[in-house]
């Protein structure tokens, strides 16, 4: 019996093209800048494609620098808490696993990237960089699983189980967002290094580890030193 015909499925950009777009995205602030994959460490075989790390650091235009100011790519580094808080998620899945997930500033995705991994059931990334956002989406096809994306948090008027967030409290305009998280989900999971003492209850401090940022910015190592801190409602 011959079989149904099969709906066509969307085909995504090979990854070498998905790498070439990404260092055409950067490019447009960053020419001399290039975009490469990149196997992270102790995550498992997570990859992301990321600044290459012969970057020439030090020798950016004043042109350059103004527009690497004014437009941070956040997404072309894997930042020391976004590598913790993955590295959790990989060794203890069932902080996700079955659950509805929102990874809040998602940057590069890799807090995404890894909840798919640990087997939640739905993944949602958001951040209001559509740069980020396309980041998000090369990483989530270069690990082979399915991230939703979305530009704007108080857009989304659906709940989650848990919330997830690396490295947005640098800036303490963003600390509001820590009460609205809680409105939406009653768990959120919250990785700095920043934030040495985080003062907003009902948020904990429940563990620390070191990790360090992809490519090395040479930070120092109180950046290296990243704490979770927790709230339930």
């Amino acid at each position: 019996m011959p079989q149904p015909a099969q709906p066509p499925r969307a085909l995504l950009p090979a990854p070498d093209a998905m790498q070439d777009e990404l260092t055409a995205d950067i490019r447009r602030t960053l020419s001399q800048a290039r975009i490469e994959p990149v196997r992270l460490p102790d995550c498992g075989g997570l990859k992301l494609y990321l600044l290459g790390a012969d970057f020439p650091q030090a020798a950016l235009s004043p042109a350059e620098m103004q527009a690497a100011l004014n437009e941070p790519a956040y997404w072309i580094f894997c930042w020391a808490s976004g590598l913790a808080l993955a590295r959790r998620i990989l060794r203890e899945p069932a902080l996700v696993r079955g659950r509805k997930v929102l990874d809040f500033g998602a940057g590069s995705g890799v807090v995404a990237c890894a909840a798919a991994l640990a087997g939640a059931r739905e993944v949602v990334a958001c951040d209001i960089d559509p740069s980020s956002l396309r980041a998000t989406a090369a990483n989530a096809a270069l690990n082979g699983v399915s991230v939703r994306l979305a530009g704007d948090f108080f857009a989304l008027t659906e709940d989650f189980d848990l919330v997830l967030a690396a490295d947005v409290l640098y800036d303490r305009a963003n600390h509001h967002f820590l009460t609205a998280f809680l409105e939406r989900a009653p768990a959120v999971l919250v990785a700095d290094s920043r934030v040495k003492n985080l003062q907003v209850p009902p948020y904990v401090l429940a563990a620390e580890e070191d990790a360090g940022t992809l490519p090395d910015l040479n930070e120092f190592d109180e950046f290296r030193h990243v704490r979770f801190y927790t709230a339930q409602r």
